[in-house]
C-alpha cells in the first residue's frame, strides 16, 4: 500500500478489508480508548456540559479508508474529522464510502490529498491530531521530523494506534491474513507492516524527542501499541 500509483480494485478491496480489521483486531477499539484519554485533558470540555461542547477539530494522517470518524463519533457531540492520504484513489474511496454510509446526515468529515511529510496545514490547526497503521512505513529519522509536524499542528496533543513488532504478532498476522483476506495487498502487507511496527523503546525515544510533552504507552489487542501524546500547554 505504499505505492501511491495503484488506483484500482486493489486498493479498494485493501481499503475494504482494513475496516473489517480495525472492526474486529481492535483497530477502532484502540483509537476510541486513545480519544477518551485525550478528551480528559482538554481543558475546554471539562467545565461544559455535554449538549453544549464546542466543536472538537481531529486530523486523521494516512487515512486510507477514513474510517475513524464512526468510530469515534459517539464519543463527542460536535466533533469533525479532516482525513489527510497520500493516495489520490484512497481519498475518493472514503468520499464514496462515507457518502453510502451516512448520505446527507452525519458528523463533518473532509479529505485532503497531501502528503505528511509537507502537511498542508498551519501551526495548532487541529485539537488532536491522530494516526493509525500509518507511522510504521517511515524510517526512524523520518519519523523525528513526522512527529515534531504533528505536535506542531496539534493543540492539545496526538494519538497513535500502530502495530506491535515481534515474532508472534508476526506469524499471528500470516495466519490470520491467510485464513481469512480475500486482499492479496493486506495478505503481502500485513506481516510487512508487522516487522517494521514498534518496540517501546522506539515509541518512548520519539515521544521524549518532543517539547514540553507527557506521554503513555500501552499494548492493545491485538497486536497494536496505543500511544497518548499530550502536549502540556501552559
Amino acid at each position: 500500500m505504499d505505492d501511491v500509483s495503484i488506483h484500482d480494485k486493489r486498493l479498494d478491496d485493501a481499503l475494504h478489508e482494513l475496516t473489517v480489521i480495525n472492526t474486529w483486531l481492535g483497530g477502532h477499539s484502540t483509537s476510541r480508548k486513545g480519544m477518551r484519554k485525550m478528551l480528559k485533558h482538554i481543558p475546554k470540555l471539562k467545565t461544559t456540559p455535554q449538549r453544549a461542547q464546542p466543536p472538537l477539530s481531529v486530523l486523521d494522517v494516512g487515512a486510507g479508508g477514513s474510517d475513524l470518524l464512526p468510530a469515534i463519533s459517539s464519543l463527542h457531540c460536535n466533533i469533525s474529522v479532516t482525513s489527510l492520504d497520500l493516495n489520490l484513489r484512497a481519498c475518493e474511496y472514503s468520499a464514496e464510502a462515507y457518502s453510502c454510509r451516512f448520505q446527507r446526515h452525519g458528523p463533518s468529515i473532509s479529505l485532503v490529498n497531501g502528503s505528511v511529510l509537507a502537511l498542508p496545514f498551519k501551526a495548532q490547526s487541529f485539537d488532536i491530531v491522530h494516526a493509525s497503521l500509518f507511522l510504521h512505513h517511515f524510517t526512524e529519522d523520518e519519523l523525528r521530523v513526522i512527529f515534531l509536524s504533528l505536535y506542531s499542528i496539534a493543540r492539545q496533543g496526538i494519538i497513535i494506534n500502530d502495530l506491535r513488532r515481534s515474532v508472534f504478532s508476526y506469524y499471528g498476522i500470516m495466519l490470520l491474513t491467510r485464513l481469512f483476506s480475500r486482499s492479496a495487498m493486506v495478505k503481502n502487507d500485513g506481516p510487512i507492516s508487522v516487522r517494521r511496527g514498534f518496540v517501546r523503546n522506539e515509541l518512548a525515544r520519539l515521544c521524549a524527542s518532543l517539547p514540553s510533552a507527557s506521554y503513555t504507552i500501552q499494548r492493545t489487542w491485538a497486536f497494536r501499541w496505543l500511544v497518548c501524546i499530550v502536549k502540556n500547554n501552559e
